[in-house]
């Protein structure tokens, strides 16, 4: 069995992610893929592997969103670039980061976001078991026994 190329297995949970959370959220918000957000705590703006954008948001002067308008952030497991992430989220207020992990078949879901650059919160989901999101005063559930592994042939 070949392994799976990195950048192969982020799209593919990418993809699968976008069509899921876009279907749960029936219209309330949009989901979004290497969109640029300022992200304050950033030195400029990142462009997350999927981003759940609030209801009514819009681009602000530069032609970008704001970490204000962001509901959530789906990053695919990158090694060192993880925690830089997530603190730069974290001190944003983006109440919801969810990093999946295709090598260890595992995603982590981190809430209760703190100025300080840390989330209060996280809940590992080995891959088969579902994700429960908050989002918006909803939670939306991502489907996770689809997700590729390294080892995927």
């Amino acid at each position: 069995m070949t392994e799976v190329p990195y950048d192969e297995l982020r799209w593919e949970v990418v993809l699968a992610a976008a069509v899921r959370i876009r279907d749960e959220l029936a219209g309330r918000g949009r989901v979004l893929s290497q969109v640029l957000v300022d992200f304050p705590a950033a030195h400029g703006p990142l462009a997350p592997d999927l981003t759940v954008i609030a209801p009514g948001a819009v681009h602000h002067a530069r032609g970008r969103y704001a970490a204000s308008e962001v509901e959530a952030v789906l990053e695919v497991s990158h090694p060192g670039r993880d925690h830089a992430w997530a603190r730069a989220c974290a001190e944003s207020g983006v109440p919801l980061y969810v990093v999946v992990d295709p090598a260890a078949a595992v995603c982590t879901v981190h809430t209760a976001p703190s100025p300080g650059g840390v989330y209060r919160e996280a809940e590992r989901v080995p891959f088969g078991n579902d994700l429960f999101l908050p989002l918006g005063g909803r939670t939306v559930v991502l489907r996770t026994d689809e997700f590729p592994t390294p080892g995927t042939a």
